[in-house]
């Protein structure tokens, strides 16, 4: 069997850029797609599992949403419905797909109808039609062309994927219609190579392997090329699907494999090595049949010249037979067993794994049972090679087809080896090929670290003719994965207190982790009072204890509140401002009564005008203006009225110098013509306060 692998097959550049934009965004946190990024069910799934999710449509999207268009483009009404909503888009549209979105829509302001060769429900068709809005059509074929009206000038684009005859027989057909036919050939040069590519493959085939989605329309276009120039083509998805391919082919065919631009480099290595596993254990088996046909017909000859009595006295043994023995001897290196024949049989000792400080008798002894598989009749000295391994294996095989018919248990398992496209692991003694895509939920680039390491793995695949069994560690992760996810989403009730860690900050909140889940702190359940930005209050990798306000599980959503934890502003404000302390704060706010001062965000004091100035005063302007940066002494606080008065006045007081010190001991003597007045005393008891205005008038 000859195998060929197609150079052009494998992701397009258009394809290979989208998921590349994606793994990249997955790296800041969880990421919609607007429809699948790529028409690959595996790559989907496998982008899902890590955090990528696709939406249907915009209106999917939750508001503010990171959300990337993938490789076949949008419709603009999308670009302007996420617009709307707030959503961050990036965009992942094939650069040939956006080249063709700017010729329809120039096109079309020109005037001009525009039809578009291709499928009209393909996303990448949809994408293209809303940008010519109602001067464009779509045509599949040359018959849906007759059913255009005739008309004066037509510009013609082509479905990046449709075949090239195709898109020729359009235009022939156009041309009869339309008196002027613009024609841009905007078929992907990497479609064309491929499609090519896949014709000359088909043409020197047998066979042709076609790899790809189902609903993958370049996938099913290299199906139908090939299709004309050979007779046998299967279209797969995955390697899962090669042993039903062998079947219908001989050993001597030669083998295309083609893939779509959808289809990962990983899955096209994986369905290349399933086949060449598979073709070489087929030849092992033909080899294994023929050798064990000549050595019965030694057997047989040899027999012959027994006497005829003395045969009905022995069994007759072959290559492959199982038999119950009895051991007659045990030795430093054999086990003998008396099988019946015309000489015993041997096991050798490392079968029963002795070790140098092991007594046989520990696990075997004279006289016992043991059933044996006959390995060789005669190994060369006229001895029988018997295995009690070998049965020991069988047995553990039917136990595992058993055990694995349901597909839901969970094997524990060791790798062994590294081969190409995957890791050998033993089951219990029984090997198992894991695929390198089904080593883990992510790409693991050096598979030797999973060797000697213990494997958690469920069956994929048993072949029991052939003792082929196919597993996935992934499967279990992702089983696990999905229940842990399920049963914490069943644990989150309205009310509870969960401790998270902030993994992602945007505009609108921050996403916090708490146990695999992620739930939004939306701005204003950050604090009491305003925060302009998350970041003013959070940094990535805190670690924060929040309260659940709200659970979705079918939308999974959280939504979690951080200051409904803290305490409230004026709960504590008699504890920070105590009376008597001096506080600074900036003036928000004046009244005819006095002036605001903030001294925090959610707690404003007041000044009466009686305390703003030293002197008495009739409008608090002339002493302050909005802005101004003051300080203050307590006076009172009354957190359940949430009011705090302040005074400026005794700051001011306790700042200036003392009287004593601002009067000399002995004042200049009055001038000649200078009269001092003194007012007159009414009694004894007038003090200097008396003097001054009272400061509350």
């Amino acid at each position: 069997m000859n195998i060929a692998v197609g150079k052009y097959s494998g992701f397009c550049f258009g394809v290979k850029r989208a998921v590349e934009m994606v793994e990249e965004l997955l790296k800041s946190g969880p990421v919609y797609t607007i429809g699948e990024i790529i028409h690959n069910r595996a790559v989907v799934e496998d982008l899902r599992a890590r955090g990528a999710v696709p939406a249907a449509s915009a209106e999917d999207l939750p508001n503010g949403a990171r959300a990337v268009v993938r490789a076949h483009g949008v419709p603009v009404e999308t670009l302007a419905l996420c617009k709307k909503k707030g959503v961050q888009v990036f965009d992942a549209t094939c650069p040939f797909v956006a080249r063709i979105h700017g010729i329809v829509q120039r096109e079309a302001q020109k005037g001009r109808d525009v039809v578009i060769v291709g499928n009209a429900l393909h996303p990448e068709v949809v994408g293209i039609r809303s940008r010519a809005g109602e001067r464009a059509f779509v045509v599949y074929d040359r018959s849906e062309v007759q059913k255009l009206e005739n008309g004066a000038k037509v510009s013609v684009v082509a479905q990046t994927t449709i075949t090239k005859m195709q898109f020729e027989s359009c235009v022939d057909a156009l041309r009869q219609k339309y008196n002027e036919v613009e024609v841009f050939h905007t078929i992907c040069t990497a479609t064309q190579d491929r499609q090519d590519e896949t014709v000359e493959l088909a043409k020197q085939s047998d066979a042709v392997v076609v790899i790809g989605g189902k609903n993958s329309s370049n996938t099913a276009k290299l199906a139908e090329l090939s299709r004309l120039y050979c007779p046998k083509v299967f279209c797969i998805e995955s390697a899962k699907e090669v042993p039903s391919i062998l079947a219908n082919l001989d050993s001597h065919d030669i083998i295309s494999i083609v893939a779509g631009a959808s289809t990962p480099n990983c899955m096209i290595l994986e369905v290349r090595t399933s086949m060449s596993e598979l073709e070489k254990t087929v030849a092992q088996e033909e080899e294994k049949a023929a050798v064990e046909a000549e050595a019965q017909k030694a057997d047989d000859a040899a027999e012959d010249d027994f006497t005829e009595a003395f045969e009905k006295t022995l069994v007759r043994i072959r290559n492959g037979q199982i038999l119950t023995g009895t051991i007659v001897q045990i030795t430093d290196s054999d086990v003998c067993v008396n099988i019946g024949y015309k000489s015993d049989g041997f096991i050798p000792k490392s079968e029963f794994d002795y070790t140098a400080d092991t007594n046989p008798e520990d696990m075997v002894k004279v006289g016992d049972e043991i059933e044996v598989e006959v390995v060789k009749v005669n190994d060369g000295e006229g001895n029988v090679l018997l295995s009690h391994k070998n049965v020991e294996t069988k047995k553990a095989w039917e136990r595992f087809i058993q055990s694995a018919g349901d597909g839901d248990t969970v094997y524990d398992a060791v790798g062994k080896e590294v081969v190409k496209g995957g890791v050998i692991a033993d089951i219990n003694g029984i090997r198992a090929f894991v695929p390198a895509s089904q080593v883990s939920t992510r790409y693991v680039e050096k598979l030797d670290e999973y060797v000697g390491k213990p494997m958690r793995l469920a069956i994929i695949e048993v072949d029991d003719k052939k003792k082929r069994v196919v597993a996935s560690q992934k499967k279990v992760l992702l089983a696990e994965a999905e229940a842990k996810k399920k049963e914490l989403w069943q644990s989150l009730e309205p009310g509870m207190k969960v401790k998270g860690i902030v993994r992602r900050l945007t505009d609108f909140g921050a996403f916090v982790d708490i146990g695999g889940i992620d739930g939004l702190v939306h701005v204003t359940e950050m604090a009491w009072g305003r925060v302009k930005h998350p970041s003013d209050v959070f940094k990535i990798g805190d670690e924060i204890e929040v309260l659940i306000l709200s659970v979705d599980p079918e939308k999974e959503r959280v939504s979690l509140s951080y200051k409904q934890l803290q305490p409230k502003p004026w709960t504590t404000a008699a504890e920070r401002y105590p009376v008597g302390s001096i506080v600074e704060g900036k003036v928000v706010r004046i009244v005819n009564f006095g002036a605001f001062v903030s001294l925090e965000p959610t707690i404003d004091g007041l000044i009466h005008i009686s305390q703003v100035a030293t002197t008495h005063i009739a409008k608090v302007e002339d002493e302050l203006k909005v802005g101004d940066i003051v300080r203050c002494k307590v006076l009172d606080v009354n957190p359940e009225a949430k009011r705090i008065s302040l005074s400026r006045r005794d700051v001011l007081l306790d700042e200036m110098p003392a009287i004593e010190e601002m009067i000399d001991d002995e004042p200049e003597a009055p001038q000649e013509d200078e009269k001092v007045v003194i007012p007159p005393m009414e009694s004894a008891s007038t003090s200097l306060a008396d003097l001054f205005p009272k400061m509350e008038d």
